[in-house]
């Protein structure tokens, strides 16, 4: 069984376009969970356009599945990390600016820089995922950081899903597998939906996790929370 996170970004700018406590992202993320989902993943930004740091931090003692940040891994973000202590860290290349995430690491150009900070977290007991594209060698080099997973953008599958499915998935059975082959679990995350969840999930070896939010909560719009977390899950069966 592959394990869906909710990622309730969306909840946050929702809130915060009103400026005050509604919809309420702690009874949101509680929600979650008792409607199924198996965790919760945040994406603190620095400019907090929606996750707040002190969201982290009200969440952390509510969350009882698997609590996952993801961030760029400046000074400030893994000070948060350390404090709050999730069971996993996602570390992604964000720029401060960055709408969201629009590819992976570079994990040559980066190395020191990620082994470092995996060796940071792994000596406080988290796990580490690195957000990565689908360059068999790029995941490989992750391995050697030390990181416990990789997480695979998804964009590009999702893009050219519609036209051909086939070809879409092929370079992600591909990673999936060779992330396996060297010890990496595997996450996969971005523009999965309900389109195209199923499909991805019944082709893909060793999937241990999706982490999903932008469609999640639209469609929660049109079917209810509870109705939609149920139909995620029913992709991942």
């Amino acid at each position: 069984m592959t394990n869906l996170s909710v990622n309730i970004n969306k909840v946050a700018t929702l809130r915060n376009a009103r400026g005050e406590n509604h919809p309420d992202v702690q009874k949101v993320a509680t929600d979650c969970e008792r409607f199924g989902a198996d965790g919760i993943t945040v994406h603190p930004r620095p400019d907090q356009r929606h996750i707040l740091y002190q969201d982290v931090f009200l969440l952390r003692p509510l969350v009882k599945t698997e609590f996952n940040i993801e961030g760029y891994p400046s000074a400030e973000f893994v000070d948060l990390v350390l404090k709050i202590k999730p069971e996993q860290v996602t570390l992604v290349p964000d720029a401060p600016g960055d709408l969201t995430s629009h590819q992976g690491w570079d994990v040559a150009a980066h190395y020191e820089f990620l082994a470092d900070v995996i060796e940071t977290m792994r000596s406080a007991g988290i796990r580490t995922s690195i957000f990565v594209g689908t360059d068999i060698e790029n995941i490989r080099l992750a391995a050697k950081t030390g990181a416990d997973r990789v997480e695979l953008y998804t964009k590009p599958y999702a893009d050219l899903y519609p036209i051909d499915a086939d070809k879409a998935v092929a370079p992600f059975i591909e990673a999936s597998q060779a992330a396996h082959n060297v010890g990496l679990g595997v996450n996969a995350g971005h523009d999965l939906s309900l389109e195209n969840l199923a499909f991805f999930h019944e082709k893909l070896p060793y999937l241990n996790e999706v982490s999903i939010g932008h469609a999640l909560i639209a469609d929660a719009l049109y079917l209810g929370l509870e109705q939609t977390i149920a139909r995620y899950k029913e992709c991942l069966r």
